[in-house]
């Protein structure tokens, strides 16, 4: 027998691992069992969040720009953005009981702007002591890739936005950072290598979360 309880999923994990199409086939199998569950992202996930999105990627859509942002200035946007997003989404739905799954998480800060950035993680974790609290993510999926396999697929997207267009040696970097952060609590971390185009890794993951659900 199932409880009815919120759950806040989170899928981590570089672009071309594959974590928004593992996100979309959780939520829809979960939706398929009749579970209450709600698909988001980072950046983005409301209105405002989605907004502020837009202004974070268009930024990086002209590599010949001097009028890029700063990499602090980047930083605040995606907080801002976060701050959206929890008040105005997560955090009434958690209060609904229903499962979130959020396609990133703070976890992608850590990885792609301290880790891959420089940026300092005091400010990160300074900014969020106010945005989240005390809220912290039930289950989060970190998806590991061959880098090659994750150009490859990276190379097959008909849209690309400032994700899909890093160095070689950034997405190995960011990979690591998450990595390293999911070794650090085993008991909500899981670590799959998703390299391989199959429906292992799903059946996998709506297992786990399953077996959540049933505690």
């Amino acid at each position: 027998m199932y409880k009815k309880k919120s759950l806040f999923i989170i899928f981590e994990g570089i672009e071309g691992s594959g974590k928004s199409y593992q996100s979309k086939k959780l939520y829809k199998n979960l939706k398929k069992m009749n579970f209450s569950t709600i698909l988001t992202r980072e950046p983005g996930g409301t209105k405002s969040a989605e907004l502020i999105r837009k202004i974070i990627l268009k930024d990086y859509f002209y590599s010949d720009s001097k009028d890029q942002f700063r990499k602090n200035t980047d930083t605040l946007l995606y907080l801002a953005a976060r701050n959206e997003h929890v008040n105005n989404k997560i955090i009434p739905s958690i209060k609904k009981k229903k499962l979130i799954i959020c396609d990133r998480f703070v976890d992608s800060t850590i990885a792609y702007q301290v880790y891959g950035k420089g940026v300092k993680v005091s400010l990160v974790n300074a900014i969020h002591k106010h945005i989240l609290g005390n809220l912290k993510p039930d289950i989060t999926f970190v998806l590991k890739v061959n880098i090659q396999k994750a150009l490859s697929r990276l190379n097959k997207r008909k849209k690309r936005n400032r994700y899909d267009n890093f160095s070689k040696n950034f997405y190995i970097k960011a990979q690591k950072a998450f990595i390293n952060i999911a070794k650090k609590d085993k008991k909500k971390y899981f670590i799959f290598d998703n390299s391989k185009d199959t429906n292992k890794i799903e059946n996998l993951i709506l297992n786990i979360v399953l077996k959540k659900l049933k505690k």
